[in-house]
C-alpha cells in the first residue's frame, strides 16, 4: 500500500473559511438535566488541491452542541458557545496551515493533537475556570473534517465512501487502531452504495407532551404536538426516550406511559412491531439504577421491555474516573452503548473492558473518527448505532449518509425536524426523501453525489 509522498491521489488544503447560522427551537428540548432552546451552526468551506494542481471545494457543517459537549455548572450557555467559536478560529488556521499532502483520514487524525493544544490555549486566553473538554474540541473540529472529506471526493469525482480503500488511503487501519486491522482499509467496513431506505428514530424528550392532556398550549405551525400525532403523520416505528436518570419512579413511569400511548396508536394503524431506545445522558448514579430500571419495566410490561432495542450512556462519560460502573450484568439484558464517553479508540477499548456492548457514532465527533470507530465496532462484534445532535440541514444529511454506508446500523436518529424545522427549510425541496418521513423511513439511497454525497 502506497505511503504518503508518491500517492498521486493525495490532497492538501489551500484555503478554509467559516460562517455561522443561528436558529431558535420550535419547542424546548430537555436532556441531561438541561433545557435547550436555540442552536448555532458552524459551517466550513475548504479549497483543496491535488498533486496535479487540480482543485475542489468541500463543505461541512455541524450544530455546536455546547450544552452536550461542554457541560458546566460554572459556565453559562453563552460562555461555552463563545469558547467553541474562539476555538473554531484557531482550528481554521491549523487546517489551512497544515501544508501536508495526504488522505483525509490521515490528515485530520494527524492534526488532532494540534486541535487539543488549541483548545487548551483558547481556554487560557479566555480565562475559563475549567478546560475545554476533548469532546467539545472534537465537535468544533468536525465540520472541518467533513469539509476535507467532501473536497477529497470531489477532487477525484467520486463519492468519498468509495475513496476509503487501497490506492486512496496511505495507511491500513493498523496505523490508526491495532495490528488486528493490518491489511484492511475502511472500504471493508463501509458500503459502496447507500442503503435505499432506513427507519427513523424519533425523539420523545422529557418535556414533550404525550397526549392532548399534556399540552399546555398548542404550537400552531402545522406540525404535530403530541406523540400520536407524530406517529400517525410519519408512520413511526422507532422511538428514542429521554430519561432523567435520577428519579427511578419517573423514568419507569415515563417509558410505560410512552408504551401505552404508542401501543394504542399503533393498534389503530395496524402495526404490530416497533422499537425504543432509552437514553439517560449519563445521569444514572450507578449501574444498579439501570438494573432496577430494566427489572421494573420487565415486571410491569414484558412487551415494553422486549421493545427496548438498546440503552444509551447510562452513567458518567468519564470512564477512567468511574471504573466502578461496570455494565456486564446490564449488557446481558440489553445492548449498552457508549456515547459521550467515546472520544477515541482508547475509550472504546476501555468501554469493552467495563462491559459496554455497543457504540454510538456521531458525525459531530468527526467523519474520520466515526469511520475508524465503526470499523472497530464491527470487527469486535459490538452493537452499532449512529446518533444525533439535533442535526439540521447539511449536518443531518451528513449523518444520514454515514448511517446509510455503515452496514450494521439499522436506523437513523434525527430530531432536527421536531425541534428546529426552520433550519431544514432550505434543504427540504432538494432532499424531500431525507427531510420528510414516509412510512417511518427516510430514502437514503439518494445520497450518492460526489464528496460526502449531498452538497
Amino acid at each position: 500500500m502506497k505511503m504518503g509522498r508518491d500517492n498521486q491521489k493525495d490532497m492538501k488544503v489551500r484555503d478554509v473559511s467559516i460562517d455561522y447560522e443561528d436558529y431558535d427551537y420550535r419547542t424546548p428540548m430537555k436532556f441531561g438535566g438541561k433545557v435547550v432552546t436555540a442552536v448555532t451552526l458552524l459551517n466550513v468551506t475548504v479549497r483543496a488541491e491535488g498533486r496535479d494542481g487540480n482543485t475542489a471545494t468541500g463543505r461541512g457543517s455541524t450544530t455546536m452542541g455546547n450544552i452536550w459537549s461542554f457541560p458546566s455548572d460554572v459556565l453559562g450557555y453563552g460562555d461555552t458557545l463563545e469558547a467553541m467559536r474562539a476555538l473554531a478560529v484557531r482550528i481554521r488556521s491549523i487546517v489551512e496551515g497544515c501544508g501536508e499532502y495526504g488522505h483525509p483520514v490521515e490528515l485530520m487524525t494527524g492534526l488532532e493533537e494540534d486541535f487539543l493544544k488549541a483548545a487548551e490555549e483558547t481556554g487560557g486566553d479566555l480565562g475559563l475556570p475549567e478546560p475545554i473538554p476533548k469532546l467539545c474540541t472534537l465537535v468544533t473540529a468536525s465540520p472541518f473534517d467533513a469539509a476535507v472529506h467532501d473536497a477529497y471526493g470531489k477532487l477525484h469525482g467520486v463519492n468519498v465512501y468509495n475513496a476509503y480503500g487501497e490506492g486512496y488511503m496511505n495507511r491500513d487501519l493498523s496505523g490508526y487502531l491495532t495490528d488486528e486491522f493490518k491489511g484492511e482499509c475502511l472500504d471493508r467496513y463501509t458500503l459502496r452504495d447507500p442503503k435505499a431506505a432506513m427507519p427513523l428514530y424519533h425523539l420523545v424528550g422529557a418535556l414533550d407532551p404525550l397526549t392532548d392532556a399534556d399540552v399546555a398550549e398548542r404550537v400552531e405551525d402545522g406540525l404535530p404536538n403530541t406523540l400520536p400525532e407524530w406517529i400517525e403523520q410519519d408512520g413511526l416505528t422507532h422511538l428514542k426516550i429521554k430519561l432523567n436518570g435520577n428519579d427511578l419512579d419517573w423514568d419507569v413511569g415515563r417509558v410505560l406511559a410512552v408504551d401505552r400511548v404508542t401501543a394504542g396508536t399503533q393498534k389503530k394503524r395496524g402495526v404490530g412491531e416497533w422499537f425504543y431506545s432509552a437514553d439517560f445522558n449519563e445521569k444514572c448514579p450507578n449501574v444498579q439504577y439501570l438494573l432496577d430500571f430494566l427489572r421494573r419495566i420487565k415486571e410491569r410490561d414484558a412487551g415494553c421491555f422486549d421493545r427496548i432495542q438498546y440503552i444509551e450512556q447510562p452513567t458518567s462519560r468519564y470512564l477512567k474516573e468511574h471504573m466502578e460502573n461496570r455494565m456486564h450484568e446490564a449488557a446481558k439484558l440489553k445492548p449498552v452503548v457508549i456515547d459521550e464517553a467515546l472520544v477515541d479508540f482508547e475509550h472504546l477499548q476501555l468501554s469493552m473492558e467495563l462491559g459496554y456492548s455497543g457504540v454510538a457514532l456521531k458525525t459531530c465527533k468527526g467523519q474520520s473518527q466515526a469511520l475508524l470507530m465503526a470499523a472497530a465496532a464491527i470487527k469486535y462484534g459490538l452493537f452499532l448505532c449512529v446518533q444525533d445532535l439535533t442535526l439540521v440541514g447539511a449536518s443531518f444529511l451528513h449523518s444520514a449518509g454515514l448511517c446509510a454506508r455503515v452496514p450494521t446500523v439499522a436506523a437513523i436518529e434525527g430530531n432536527g425536524r421536531q425541534y428546529c424545522p426552520e433550519a431544514n427549510r432550505a434543504w427540504e425541496a432538494e432532499w424531500p426523501g431525507i427531510f420528510r418521513v414516509d412510512g417511518g423511513t427516510l430514502r437514503t439511497g439518494t445520497l450518492t453525489r460526489t464528496g460526502l454525497g449531498h452538497y
